[in-house]
């Protein structure tokens, strides 16, 4: 249940750093129960969030954003919610950012979670809002509330037409009992005029004008810049080091060595020496010049080209059961009708084009924090945690979130957050940590390298039965316990055990490995090769079967049901939603795959070295097929047009939804054709787009995204549009020349 108060206009206009506010409104709402708190502690933390509303006597309505930007547009989508249901005009909509605060809830934008997870309670804000201003209409005019309506920024008498601007009605609605949400009527979806319509970017001119503040650009005065020397190998240690030509450097103030953390890795600092100089060019210049002998640990032993082969061998051998149907293993196979394979994902990187960077000086006993980060409260806590202060002494901790210039999940993490802490407590002066480009690829966290098992034997009815699929893959979870060594199930969610098929006999298993290298959060996390494993075995099944894979996908899902993958052994998270809300629902799932092959006519005559490839896969719920089309002459792979067809619910902005899956279509096509990070004695191998590579322009074909209309729930946007794309072209270069590639890259095999 929602609760919405009325709040110190004063305080709250001073927090935000906006004036002239008359209303002011705010709404505390759940929050996402898997979240990180202040305290930097993991578990089931139920905060409230908190959104607020101002309007202001010249009719400004100031919304206060509680997400992270990071250029997937949540700074419009989420006020575009509050805007729809207060009935106002977005040409007088003003957006301002929220710092890290307990009483805004989990401010954590990961998951594909800001408008799936929150758009009734958002939603609902808008409505009390608008029914305020109603009701102070309804009060002036002596009539009864029915008989007025919010309509474009104004309240209007329905008889007689009379109107009052919403800046007219602001102190008047100020004075009134606020409803309780439950109480306020929430608008029809077929009366949305703004939900469902491409309004103009709210950061667009800033962005456009070179003006919008990133990481990097926070200036302050008497700031210092730092270059950070970090082990090579993650809990290397230093052993000694010489500073003597990096202090001749002109700018260079200082060489500090951070403090050694000893594992569980976490999220913080990996330690290592710092260059501290007046400006970046001798920050960096100072760097090269140190001499650092490094212990580099027991994880030297890690190279990922015999670890990946282990991975590959394991998940050939029977596993700890995760989820299970009948008794495989007691089935006698029939060879001539059984496929089975072995896929395998190599550790990939996020790369995105803004590398990490952080600001912090220390004042008053506290901090005050600069920082692109997809999760200040956890960064706050850390902070927090850092210089020795408690939860209670949260205030002493500003931390001001600016926008990112792409994260990925890589910005969840605060380890440059709390390096620019411990450098600035030292120093006695602000100080800015930068990471550059071989810093961000070289001491990152990864998607861990997997292997996964499929095996399965085709039915008379041309679907298949008898299923065994297992995985082996570092957890996230060694980040915070070495002894985690198998995905937990939250992890197994996300389109593993939860395969939508209906089996009368399977079996879905797990292995445990050990882990040497810092995994991550990556775009679509896990579902990147759980769906490259899933979509390819498909394919193969189909082409067992001599039918379309296309017909394969729509016998495998069977009837139209809801699917409930729990059982005495597995808990399905479903991406924290209920499945109530969100279920698992087969006839949204074929619709999407058979509008994408009409779509993008996969069933077209094409030449002898082309073909189409098609992958579904349902994450952060949403459904999400691709097609590809390629073309491999002379062993080198080119794409040649690629499409998606998603149903991700109610659809807030199309045009973000749209950019959304471009970009997918492109992260999917740099991850199957050319993403590969390699570890050679505990040292990551790559260090820049050199070595490191994403797809150049003339990779890129043309994209075609096809939106499915529905009044579902939202679903998640930002990373569903990543796991099909990966099998999708595999399938289609199988189809092009007969080469079934199953370990990824590409490139290892096709040139491209």
């Amino acid at each position: 249940m929602s609760h919405i108060e009325n709040l110190s206009r004063r305080g709250f206009l001073k927090s935000v750093g906006v004036s002239g506010g008359v209303l002011v409104v705010g709404t505390a709402i759940p929050s996402m129960s898997f979240a990180y708190s202040e305290s930097g502690t993991a578990g089931n933390v139920e905060h409230q969030l908190s959104v607020f509303v101002s309007i202001a006597e010249d009719g400004i309505v100031t919304l206060v954003n509680h997400r992270s930007e990071m250029g997937q547009g949540i700074r419009t989508s989420i006020p575009q919610i509050i805007a729809e249901e207060l009935n106002a005009n977005w040409d007088y909509i003003n957006v301002v950012q929220a710092k890290a605060d307990r009483k805004y809830g989990s401010q954590g934008t990961a998951g594909s979670g800001s408008i799936r997870r929150f758009f009734i309670h958002v939603r609902q804000l808008g409505a009390v809002v608008r029914d305020m201003l109603e009701q102070a209409a309804a009060n002036i005019w002596q009539v009864n509330k029915s008989e007025v309506s919010a309509i474009n920024h104004f309240v209007v008498h329905n008889k007689t037409g009379q109107k009052i601007a919403f800046g007219e009605l602001a102190k008047h609605a100020a004075k009134l009992e606020i409803p309780a949400p439950e109480n306020v009527k929430l608008k029809s979806i077929n009366d949305f005029s703004l939900i469902g319509t491409d309004v103009k970017q709210v950061d667009l001119p800033t962005i456009i004008a070179g003006k919008m503040i990133y990481s990097h650009d926070v200036q302050l005065p008497d700031m210092l810049i730092a270059s950070i020397e970090r082990p090579p190998v993650v809990g290397g240690k230093v052993k000694s080091f010489d500073a003597t030509a990096a202090k001749k450097v002109k700018g260079v103030v200082d060489v500090i060595q951070l403090k050694e953390r000893s594992l569980p890795a976490g999220v913080f600092p990996k330690s290592g020496i710092a260059v501290v100089a007046t400006n970046t060019w001798a920050a960096i210049e100072g760097r090269k010049k140190l001499k650092v002998v490094w212990v580099n640990g027991e994880n030297q032993v890690h190279n990922s080209e015999s670890y990946r082969d282990n991975l590959k061998k394991l998940v050939n051998k029977k596993g700890i059961n995760v989820n299970n149907l009948g008794d495989v293993y007691q089935h006698d196979y029939d060879q001539s009708r059984t496929v089975e394979a072995t896929y395998s994902v190599p550790y990939l990187h996020h790369a995105p084009m803004e590398t990490p960077a952080a600001t912090a000086v220390i004042k008053d006993g506290g901090c005050i924090i600069w920082a692109g980060s997809q999760n200040p409260q956890w960064g706050k806590g850390l902070v927090l945690e850092e210089l020795g202060l408690s939860r209670e002494q949260a205030d002493k901790v500003e931390f001001n979130v600016v926008t990112m210039g792409g994260a990925f999940g890589r910005k969840s993490k605060g380890d440059y957050i709390l390096e620019a802490v411990e450098l600035a407590k030292v120093t006695s002066k602000p100080v800015k940590v930068i990471w550059s480009r071989e810093d961000d690829i070289q001491h990152g966290f990864y998607h861990s390298v997997s292997a996964n098992y499929c095996k399965a034997e085709l039915t008379n009815d041309n679907s298949a039965d008898n299923w065994i699929q297992r995985v082996a893959l570092p957890p996230i979870g060694w980040l915070f316990n070495t002894d985690s060594k198998s995905p937990s199930d939250d992890d197994l969610s996300v389109g593993f055990a939860d395969t939508p098929f209906k089996f009368n006999q399977m079996s879905m298993e797990k292995h445990e490995v050990s882990s040497h290298i810092r995994p991550g959060w990556m775009r679509s996390v896990s579902c990147i090769n759980n769906s490259f494993a899933l979509g390819s075995f498909v394919d193969e099944l189909a082409n067992k079967a001599k039918i379309t894979t296309q017909q394969m996908w729509l016998n495998l899902l069977a009837e139209d049901r809801l699917v409930d993958p729990n059982s005495d052994t597995f808990k399905y998270t479903n991406y924290g939603v209920s499945l109530t809300e969100h279920p698992l629902d087969t006839a949204r799932m074929k619709n999407v795959i058979n509008l994408l092959a009409d779509k993008a006519n996969i069933d077209e005559k094409v030449s002898a070295n082309e073909g189409w490839g098609i992958s579904f896969f349902r994450s952060f719920n949403s459904y999400m097929a691709a097609a590809t089309k390629v073309s491999v002459k002379n062993k080198k792979v080119t794409i040649l047009e690629m499409h998606t067809a998603v149903d991700c619910g109610i659809v807030i902005t199309p045009d973000r939804v749209k950019s959304q899956m471009e970009g997918a279509m492109t992260f999917g096509l740099a991850i199957a054709l050319m993403g590969e990070i390699t570890v050679k004695d505990g040292k990551i191998e790559q260090g820049n787009f050199h070595n490191y590579l994403i797809p150049r322009i003339n990779q890129v074909p043309n994209m075609f995204v096809h939106i499915v209309k529905s009044n579902h729930a939202p679903g998640g946007i930002g990373e569903p549009g990543v796991p099909a794309i990966a099998p999708s072209i595999v399938n289609a270069i199988f189809h092009a020349c007969g080469t079934r590639i199953r370990d990824l890259p590409v490139s290892k095999v096709l040139s491209i």
